[in-house]
């Protein structure tokens, strides 16, 4: 699975149109094969900050994401939203053991007592 975090700053009085276009591109991304999730949510801090969280099936169905007509439109409006640059982080999740492991986490496990019976500690990757 692929996952791709991004935060994107909105020009101040682009807000309600910066949410229609984002609404649409999250409606339109959600029918592509591939798509498992995709969404905005708006910051509670900064009324012009937004996140942006999608989940992929792969990376060839992100790659088709890009290729797609509303991913064209949504890249050409754009510009006129946008105060800066969006920043993005893509990570790849892998199944690994029975269990899913984010490349670049390290496996190690957790330090128990003797008599400490044994669990599964969810691990919070940042």
């Amino acid at each position: 699975m692929i996952i791709v975090h991004g935060v994107l700053l909105v020009v101040k009085d682009q807000r309600s149109r910066a949410q229609v276009l984002m609404q649409e591109m999250a409606t339109a991304s959600r029918l592509e094969a591939g798509c498992i999730s995709y969404e905005f949510y708006a910051s509670l801090t900064n009324p012009r900050q937004f996140l942006l969280f999608q989940e992929w099936a792969s990376v060839e169905a992100l790659q088709d994401h890009f290729q797609t007509a509303h991913m064209e439109i949504f890249l050409e409006q754009l510009p006129d939203i946008l105060d800066g640059e969006i920043v993005t982080r893509r990570y790849e999740v892998r199944q690994q053991q029975g269990r899913s492991q984010a490349l670049g986490e390290v496996d190690a496990e957790p330090e128990r007592s003797p008599s400490a019976p044994e669990m599964s500690v969810p691990k919070i990757i940042h």
